[in-house]
């Protein structure tokens, strides 16, 4: 079984919407505008590239990313991934090329039978509601968090508020960096 993985950089107050300066929210860009870059706070973001075996995205996600990250030397570890993306509206001939292999899943239950097949891990960047229906699923097994210190209020949250049962997380890795940002790697205990 695969293991599917959650990163986001999320504000103390669990927004992840915006972070890195996308159009239509206020506080847009707030992981650039007030905290200092530290390199080594991001040494888990170059970790992550590594570690992939595949790429899951939202569509709206997919939509941002697609025409900017191929192009990155910051994201060229996923260049070669297979990436997955979540959508009931998206059509094949949407898809960007000259990114890998691409396949759009249907539903959650497609997300779960990816995890069944043989690979490693299977990351998922950004995708606020994608995170949100998975984690209500029971399909997370990890999350990877940098914790920024700032208050956002309002946006788009990482975790369902669904009135659903207790879920404990073990946390497998930590640390806090000089400019306040924090990082936890949790596993979903089951």
């Amino acid at each position: 079984m695969r293991t599917l993985i959650s990163t986001a950089f999320i504000s103390l107050d669990g927004v992840m919407e915006a972070p890195g300066g996308e159009p239509g929210y206020r506080n847009s860009g707030w992981t650039f505008k007030d905290v200092a870059f530290l390199p080594e706070a991001y040494e888990l973001k170059g970790r992550e590239q590594e570690e992939a075996a595949a790429l899951l995205l939202g569509r709206a996600s997919y939509e941002a990313f697609s025409p900017v990250w191929p192009g990155m030397e910051e994201f060229a570890g996923y260049r070669a991934v297979p990436k997955y993306v979540v959508s009931t509206t998206l059509a094949d001939d949407a898809l960007v090329s000259g990114w890998g292999e691409t396949t759009i899943l249907q539903s959650l239950d497609e997300v779960a039978a990816l995890k069944e097949t043989e690979g490693g891990p299977i990351i998922v960047h950004g995708s606020a509601e994608l995170n949100r229906n998975l984690a209500d699923a029971d399909l997370i097994d990890r999350y990877h968090l940098l914790v920024f210190p700032v208050l956002l209020g309002a946006g788009k949250r990482l975790f369902s508020a669904a009135d659903k049962d207790r879920q404990l997380l073990k946390l497998v890795e930590h640390e806090a960096y000089a400019n306040g940002i924090q990082k936890n790697v949790f596993e979903v205990v089951r």
